[in-house]
């Protein structure tokens, strides 16, 4: 039997910002936001655990931030209108966009914001 895609970890240093911002997504953290590590299940299974850098420090003492962008998150919206919408409402929040909404040439409604560690999270949905 292979192996199967179970979840993603981030690397964060404000855990309740962090779960401030990716509910805002859609994920269900628990309420307790003190803690080192957090999980929520998104839809279809996989787990978002937010690990506290000073938690990832203490058993990775060598471990350090990456530069670029590497890998990035993508979150389905309903509808191209609901892209605008959570794009408007995670500025309002006081987190940053990176790329406003815009009609991309690949048939989506498409928008990418900055997560509260700088991570590109991509917004998106098919144009109709």
């Amino acid at each position: 039997m292979a192996p199967r895609f179970d979840a993603i970890g981030i690397v964060v240093q404000d855990i309740a910002r962090s779960v401030r911002f990716y509910r805002m997504l859609g994920l269900s953290f628990p309420e307790a936001s003190t803690e080192d590590h957090l999980e929520a299940t998104a839809t279809g299974g996989v787990r978002v655990m937010l690990d506290s850098l000073d938690m990832v420090k203490g058993f990775m003492p060598d471990w350090v931030a990456p530069t670029g962008h590497r890998m990035g998150m993508a979150f389905l919206c309903d509808s191209p209108a609901d892209v605008d919408a959570t794009y408007a409402q995670i500025a309002k929040a006081g987190f940053e966009g990176k790329t406003a909404p815009w009609d991309a040439f690949w048939g989506q409604r498409y928008a990418q914001v900055l997560d509260p560690d700088g991570n590109v999270v991509d917004l998106f949905a098919p144009l109709a």
